[in-house]
């Protein structure tokens, strides 16, 4: 499992201009599975995404087709990690 923490590195009008198409690829993800969870950091500096995904490659295939990455809107930590515990319901991700 991993957490992607996204750090903007262009102004928040900049952000806005392609938060349509970055949604659309959110969508995508949620569907194909890859996506638990996302949002906003807040201040609004960046983003958190919960990623299922099977090894670090696949993730990076999957942060390469973020219109914020490809127009380098946008710096993405990646960071690994094996879930041990979770909540009622979330085993399934696991």
């Amino acid at each position: 499992m991993y957490i992607l923490l996204l750090d903007y590195i262009k102004s928040i009008e900049e952000i806005d201009e392609e938060l349509d198409k970055h949604a659309d690829y959110l969508e995508r993800h949620y569907s194909s599975g890859h996506f638990i969870c996302s949002g906003r950091r807040k201040p609004r500096t960046g983003g958190v995404i919960l990623c299922n995904a099977k090894n670090k490659a696949e993730v990076e295939d999957i942060i390469a087709q973020d219109p914020f990455k490809q127009k380098c809107l946008a710096h993405y930590t990646i960071i690994e990690f094996s879930p041990s515990k979770c909540a009622t319901g979330f085993e399934g991700f696991i």
